[in-house]
């Protein structure tokens, strides 16, 4: 789904393209998920140093064609979601948050 940039859109229409974007989201803002484990014979776009951790949605990104079937010649457009993850919960340490485009088949809830 391609969408005019929203300069070029009144706020109204902004708005209205916007919830076009979330009207098939399962997952709100603030949810806590965990990145599914799994380890795919074929291309995935899931990170090996998110599988199995907590994270949250921090914002939905719209739909967008599923990378693992991408690359062999279909199309599937799936929601994706920013996640952000605490780097202790990832490493053990540090401060600072990670945040991961991650589509909603790579998710479950925590």
């Amino acid at each position: 789904m391609t969408l005019p940039s929203p300069e070029t859109l009144s706020s109204r229409e902004t708005l209205s393209s916007r919830e076009a974007l979330s009207s098939r989201e399962t997952l709100p803002v603030g949810a806590r998920v965990r990145a599914r484990t799994g380890d795919p014979d074929q291309h995935t776009r899931i990170p090996r140093y998110v599988r199995g951790h907590v994270g949250e949605i921090v914002a939905v990104l719209g739909e967008w064609a599923l990378p693992d079937l991408s690359v062999r010649g279909m199309t599937q457009p799936e929601t994706c979601y920013a996640v952000r993850f605490a780097a202790a919960e990832l490493w053990g340490s540090g401060d600072h948050t990670v945040t991961v485009d991650l589509w909603e088949s790579y998710l479950d809830r925590a």
